[in-house]
């Protein structure tokens, strides 16, 4: 057998073979001795008719038999001879030549086209220079959050004095119906939780709510905005017949020693509260300044390396984000089918990410490479340890699910590319510089709306 390796891109290879006219002809006497043996030929014996014959009356069969046979151990043993790590299946394609018609007098020729990884020229990766920005903590940071945990600590009181208010959680069952849709399912929602003027909340609710007392029924219609954020109750007019069954007022505890201690036996004291959330939201800030300067020193990276990316992958990358990003609105309760979801335009857009995230893994894997970086049994098992805490499992339920789903080697390429990131923020030159709240609030607003 005979292969050569031609370069249609970086991406793509072409690898030209030709099958041994031996070889070619041993394998149809072989596929044509079995179908002799098996055939029942019209004046023949069963198993007795001549090879001649046979190869005449399953043309077509025996020759899809002997190049099944034949091709895809070609294919295996010229992508080993020539080195190359193919991405899925190769494209086959069978030139028209004498070898095929006439089988086991010429050498078959075909080629095959492959899919690889880029060749990945590394430039300069050590002593990218990089800044850090950590957000200072304020004291109204803090008390923010200490009013976020007073809000959690509240209680919801039954009203008996007087009917509902703006505030009051209102609980309910609903029996809505569509009117300009009476074929559609109505809406019947028991014991729902309704803050009246609370987020989320149309204004003909809490109008038609207040006022009103445990087992009071009250009818109104709701005409929700073209722009409801339930896009199955946008721009439709309900009728609803809402009979209450509780009023409740939430109850805010004091802010005092009492209450604080109430969070952890380690707090004594409000002070204490706040010395632990000063120092939790410090801790934040600088996961989240660590973060954006790992993920500033990656972009530098790629922006540095240009090379092309094997179409396939990116194709692959793209649908996988596309999927994740359809389940999501799913889970949101979002209609997928919605004429006015442009999916193309998404799918371009998750494109262009996609491809930089395979850009970047790639590069990790190189320098991992450059640098010989490996990860170790032990660096496996302390990352199923911490899936495992995380998801509230066992090491040895994460294990046996990583397992069927071939896992572990996914979490050894990951952990690999971690340590080469690691290794890079080790060797770059990171300036601690000044927060600059104007400048970071614009690409973190810049950011949610991508």
């Amino acid at each position: 057998m005979k292969s050569q390796v031609k370069e249609i891109s970086p991406t793509q290879k072409q690898i030209d073979i030709e099958i041994d006219a031996s070889v070619v002809k041993r394998a149809y006497d072989e596929v044509s001795d079995r179908y002799a043996k098996m055939a029942n030929v019209p004046g023949f014996r069963p198993g007795h008719a001549p090879r001649a014959v046979v190869r005449t009356r399953f043309k077509d069969q025996i020759r899809t038999e002997v190049l099944r046979e034949l091709i895809p151990d070609a294919v295996q043993h010229a992508i080993a001879e020539n080195k190359l790590e193919p991405l899925g299946e190769p494209e086959l394609n069978l030139e028209v030549a004498e070898g095929l018609d006439k089988l086991g007098e010429h050498p078959i020729s075909f080629h095959v086209s492959v899919d690889v990884l880029p060749e990945i020229q590394l430039g300069t990766y050590k002593g990218i220079e990089v800044e850090r920005r950590v957000r200072p903590v304020k004291d109204e940071d803090v008390e923010h959050v200490v009013e976020q945990l007073r809000e959690n600590s509240a209680s919801l009181e039954p009203v008996e004095d007087r009917g509902a208010q703006v505030g009051d959680t209102v609980t309910a069952n609903f029996h809505g119906k569509f009117l300009d849709d009476p074929d559609a399912e109505p809406i019947n929602v028991e014991d729902v939780d309704v803050v009246l003027g609370g987020e989320g909340v149309v204004q003909a609710i809490t109008d038609n709510l207040t006022d009103a007392k445990p087992d009071d029924e009250r009818t109104f219609t709701v005409d929700y905005p073209e722009d409801f954020t339930s896009k199955g109750l946008a721009g439709k007019r309900l009728e609803y017949t809402v009979k209450v069954s509780a009023v409740r007022v939430k109850e805010v505890p004091e802010l005092d020693d009492e209450w604080a201690q109430s969070l952890g036996d380690e707090i004594e004291s409000v002070a204490d509260l706040r010395t632990k959330v000063r120092a939790d939201i410090e801790a934040q800030a600088k996961h989240e300044g660590e973060g954006k300067m790992r993920a500033d020193l990656v972009r530098q990276l790629v922006d540095a390396h240009a090379f092309e990316l094997p179409e396939r992958l990116v194709q692959q990358q793209t649908e996988h984000r596309l999927e994740s990003v359809v389940r999501d609105m799913i889970n949101q309760g979002i209609d997928v089918r919605h004429p006015e979801l442009d999916w193309e335009k998404a799918r371009e857009s998750l494109k262009e990410q996609a491809g930089y995230d395979l850009r970047s893994s790639l590069l990790l894997e190189r320098i991992a490479d450059e640098e010989k970086i490996e990860v170790t049994e032990q660096d496996i098992d302390t990352e199923i340890n911490a899936i495992a805490d995380a998801s509230k499992q066992s090491a040895e339920q994460v294990r046996g699910i990583l397992t069927k789903q071939g896992g572990e080697r996914s979490i050894a390429g990951r952990l690999r590319n971690r340590k080469a990131l690691d290794f890079l923020v080790a060797n770059a030159s990171v300036i601690d510089a000044e927060w600059e709240e104007e400048k970071q609030e614009s690409e973190a607003g810049s950011q949610k709306s991508e």
